[in-house]
Formats: C-alpha cells, sequence, structure tokens
C-alpha cells in the first residue's frame, strides 16, 4: 500500500544510510539489546514474522538465522535501504524477503503474521502514525499473534534523561516525546492490545532504551 506522507530516513538524510550499521553497532549495544528481543520473539518452525521498519535488515537476519525454519520478512520505506538490506541477506545466504511499505500502510491482508517485531521504529512516527501503525500491526497479526518492540523508553534516571536529549535534538522533540514519557505501552493498550509488558531496559549512550510486548487476543 503506497501513500503520499514523506519518508524520513533512520538518521536523517539518505546519505547517511551507509553509516547506519556502523554507527548503531558502535553506540547502541546493539548485538545484546537484538539478541534479547530475538530471543523475546521466540519464533517456532512454521511461523511467520514481520519486522517493521526492518532498515538494512539486522534484525531480520538475525530472526531468520534463530529459526530458520520461520519465514521472516522485513518491510521499510525506504528503496535505498533496502537495497542493502537485500545485499546482506544474498551475502548471507538465508533466505528472507523484504517488502517497501509504511509501518501505517503495510502492504499485507489481514491475520498475515504470528509475530511482528520492531527495533527503533516508534519514535520516528508522530503520534498520530503510531496509533496509525499499531492498527496495522494489529490488523496484520493473527488472533493470538504478538508484538515485540525495542525503543527508547522513558529515562531510567537523571543522567538518561540527558542523554536523551541527543535523540530528540536528531529524530525530533515531537515524534519523541511519548517514547520519552514512557506512553507506548499506553498506546498498545489503546490499539487493542492485553498483556502488555515492559521487560527489560538497557542504559546507552543516547538514553534508555526499553523491551516492550504486547498480544493480540485470542488463542
Amino acid at each position: 500500500m503506497k501513500t503520499s506522507e514523506p519518508y524520513v530516513p533512520a538518521l536523517g538524510f539518505r546519505w547517511l544510510n551507509r553509516l547506519y550499521d556502523p554507527l548503531i553497532q558502535a553506540t547502541l549495544r546493539e548485538g545484546k539489546i537484538k539478541s534479547a528481543l530475538v530471543e523475546q520473539v521466540d519464533l517456532l518452525p512454521g511461523q511467520r514474522v514481520l519486522d517493521l521498519g526492518a532498515g538494512t535488515g539486522t534484525l531480520t537476519l538475525m530472526l531468520k538465522r534463530a529459526q530458520p525454519e520461520a519465514e521472516v520478512i522485513g518491510v521499510d520505506g525506504d528503496p535505498e535501504i533496502l537495497a542493502i538490506a537485500r545485499a546482506k541477506a544474498t551475502q548471507s545466504g538465508m533466505a528472507v524477503i523484504f517488502d517497501e511499505g509504511m509501518a501505517y500502510a503495510l502492504p499485507y491482508p489481514d491475520g498475515s503474521f504470528d509475530r511482528v517485531a520492531s527495533s527503533l521504529v516508534f519514535h520516528h512516527l508522530t503520534r498520530e502514525n503510531k496509533r496509525r501503525a499499531l492498527s496495522e500491526i494489529f490488523r496484520v497479526l493473527k488472533s493470538g499473534g504478538e508484538l515485540h518492540v525495542a525503543d527508547w523508553g522513558r529515562p531510567q534516571n537523571g543522567f538518561m534523561r540527558v542523554l536523551a536529549l541527543s535523540v530528540r535534538w536528531v529524530d525530533g522533540f515531537d515524534t519523541t516525546e511519548d517514547n520519552l514519557a514512557g506512553r507506548l505501552p499506553e498506546f498498545f493498550r489503546e490499539g487493542g492490545f492485553v498483556d502488555v509488558r515492559e521487560t527489560a531496559y538497557y542504559a546507552t549512550v543516547f538514553g534508555t532504551l526499553a523491551l516492550y510486548r504486547a498480544k493480540k487476543p485470542g488463542l
């Protein structure tokens, strides 16, 4: 599903796309945090999982590596960064699919996935688009399906609050406000999800990064 709304690249400018992987690896404890997210997703053989806002495909490939018998699909709104992801997948030899699409206009039928995972996506979205994205996630999940998110959360202390200012300057005060106020779980519940929990948090050089899980009612 196409949308006319502008797309903002993960680092603000498309020319920085090639720097995304080394920057995230160097600053955000990416291996530890994404490994924890993959473990939390807990894919089973035959399940289908969507990596929402797949970027360069790091999480997508980690999910496939953790459960080779699952069907893993990544979706992102930036065709240039998807080209990087597809090249990484080809180099790895793993069979994953990357589609172009926005978080709030997903190109999939209702009930398509057992799991949706998302890393560092929601803080790029306006409050309206956060809610629209959650509506789309709810729609494409099967009954009893699960949502697993890693994103900026409420700072653990004053020092983390100061560090989080860098995220707000880079990614926008409006879009990051709800994350840093700890409102994501509230939005998940408003979107119809149950069993909403913050499962872990990590101190980084840019503030507190939290893990969340939520479930679509059903099985």
